[in-house]
């Protein structure tokens, strides 16, 4: 039986090869004569180059015989052992830009397995075929560990594959490597006890944002073709603004969170890292899906107490996935989109991010260049929207916050007791997991965060409690007072009375920082509109501001669109738009190709 995920390059004969080692192979492949039937190996072909390529180069390259799985998986490897690590003797000019805590030791071998596949048959085992693929280390790998980048999960093993990862695999992809990220997906700074600090591919001491700052910089450093990320409060978003990536984080509900560390289960979510649309559609096309797990996170509604889907039918009905997100792939996207400008989340102007928001001035033109109606909108009491303002509600004034520092102690306790400890010997439990820290002094950050959420868990047991109470507004009430807000921006319609203001708008905008990355980056509250509304949104490079005699390397500037539930396609849409008319990447001066 054919396999559904099998994709044929070329039609006509088969050639069918005996391929034993990998060196064996490449022999074969190199002596074959070649006929108009087949896809040979070219023995004379040249190395494939690695810095920017997207899959559809890639497969193209392979259907003519210019480049097999093990060239391009090899590639990879040389280029994490060449500029991840400190610099030495074979590598002297390294940036050392510590992205990655594992390199996948069975890569080489998976990667044989698919050209025996792909040289017998002509068929790519799917859309994913041999794209190597970076997972942030808080999502589980079956034959990697997952470490969440700290000392005391370093041999925390997990018995089976993330349901995400799971179906990338399924669609061909190889995962080369485990990518570092702040420790437990705590903050924005993009270190770890276990993997150290990731550099800026662009401006290694910069910060590379963060949780998914590992994922970030070794997409951007073209360290893997396409990367995984996750999301909570702008961990997806915040890493792909400042190395210029597109950066997805989907409606709340839409990917299964089964077997991914949690933070804080009502926010979470994992999302495609990617140098090109085109190249994140294929990943998320690979990500959704149905999932029966009781850690999915696939409600029927975005509320924390609502069941969770009961089957594939009734997933299908509420997420509404198309049969490809890549049908949204059209370069004249732009034409006729309607942009909402978010004016009231841009920083004020000063002297020192006039570039910043010049960059961001810029593109926003040449969208109306391309046939976008751009027009600035106002958002209800914006600022107590994303939390950075106080709002009432229900007579209990205070701003609203990320549901993290309410949620971990119990949702992580859920995670590790998934599953027996026999063979692997892994904490089972927050409480031993915050024990175990103790020991080691250079986790005593996270140790911090650790026991203030113990001390909430704690105190939630009283419903009388300001940690109860401030728990409790943060989820129906939050839910009520900032979804209706966005909804009627994105309806153009006045908030207060319901009437129309002008045609509805495809897409918000709006800057995902607050001016020009540093040592730490300026992330602001922005980030929180997507988490607290529960709808998905896309970071995406707006330009890179010109380099000065200041500053030689020229920077990332990140625009942040949000659309409506599970209007991915929509963002897909008009991102890939945008990348075609500005093609905005511009490749980090610190990894040349090598």
């Amino acid at each position: 039986m054919t396999d559904p995920n099998e994709t044929t390059l070329f039609a006509g004969r088969r050639r069918w090869l005996a391929l034993g080692t990998s060196a064996v192979m490449m022999a074969v492949l190199a002596a074959c004569g070649g006929d108009d039937d087949g896809v040979i190996l070219d023995p004379g072909r040249k190395p494939f180059p690695l810095v920017e390529t997207s899959v559809a180069q890639f497969h193209d390259a392979m259907s003519k015989g210019q480049v097999s799985c093990r060239d391009i998986v090899q590639g990879y490897l040389n280029r994490i052992a060449a500029y991840d690590k400190d610099a030495s003797a074979a590598f002297p000019s390294s940036p050392a830009l510590r992205s990655v805590i594992l390199a996948n030791p069975n890569a080489l071998a998976e990667a044989d397995a698919l050209d025996r596949r792909y040289f017998g048959s002509g068929r790519l085992a799917g859309p994913l075929h041999c794209v190597p693929v970076i997972v942030k280390d808080n999502v589980d790998t079956a034959d990697m560990p997952t470490t969440a980048g700290s000392l005391v999960m370093a041999a925390n093993q997990p018995p089976d594959d993330a349901y995400i990862v799971k179906n990338i695999k399924a669609k061909g992809a190889i995962i080369i490597a485990k990518a570092n990220l702040d420790e437990f997906a705590f903050g924005f700074g993009g270190a770890s006890a276990l993997g150290g600090r990731v550099a800026n591919a662009y401006i290694p001491a910069n910060s590379p944002g963060g949780s998914s700052s590992g994922t970030g910089t070794a997409v951007a450093a073209s360290f893997a073709m396409i990367g995984v990320g996750t999301d909570t409060g702008g961990s997806v978003r915040v890493p792909s603004a400042v190395e210029g990536l597109f950066g997805i984080r989907p409606t709340l509900r839409l990917v299964s969170q089964d077997g991914i560390v949690p933070l804080a289960h009502s926010q979470d979510t994992a999302g495609p890292m990617c140098r090109a649309v085109a190249d994140c559609a294929l990943l998320l096309d690979a990500m959704v899906g149905y999932d029966a797990s009781p850690f999915s996170g696939q409600r029927t509604a975005k509320a924390f107490d609502a069941p969770l889907v009961a089957n594939a039918a009734e997933y299908a009905a509420v997420a509404k996935v198309p049969a490809s997100y890549t049908a949204e792939l059209k370069a004249d996207g732009l034409k006729g989109a309607r942009i909402g400008v978010v004016r009231a989340m841009f920083p004020a102007a000063t002297a020192s991010n006039q570039a910043f928001l010049d960059t961001l001035e810029a593109a926003l033109a040449k969208m109306r260049e391309a046939g976008a109606i751009v027009e600035d909108v106002t958002m209800e009491d914006n600022r107590a929207v994303i939390g950075a303002a106080s709002a009432p509600i229900e007579g209990n004034p205070g701003s609203f916050a990320s549901l993290s520092a309410y949620e971990f102690t119990a949702d992580l306790t859920a995670y590790l007791s998934s599953w027996a400890s026999t063979t692997d010997n892994h904490l089972r439990s927050t409480q031993a997991v915050a024990a175990a820290l103790a020991a080691y002094p250079a986790e005593a950050v996270v140790l911090r965060s650790f026991q203030s959420y113990l001390a909430n868990d704690a105190a939630m047991a009283d419903t009388s409690t300001a940690a109860y109470r401030t728990w409790q507004r943060n989820l129906k009430p939050r839910d009520a007072y900032v979804i209706p807000r966005v909804q009627a921006a994105l309806d153009n319609v006045d908030f207060s009375t319901g009437a129309a203001k002008g045609t509805a708008y495809d897409v918000l905008v709006y800057p995902v920082l607050q001016g020009f990355n540093g040592a730490s980056v300026n992330s602001g509250s922005n980030n929180r509109l997507s988490p607290f509304s529960g709808f998905p949104a896309m970071a995406f490079p707006a330009g890179f501001a010109k380099a000065t005699a200041a500053a030689p390397v020229a920077e990332p500037v990140a625009f942040e669109m949000l659309g409506r539930e599970f209007a991915e396609g929509t963002l897909i849409r008009l991102g890939h738009a945008w990348e075609m008319a500005a093609r905005p990447r511009v490749a980090p001066p610190t990894t040349p190709e090598l």
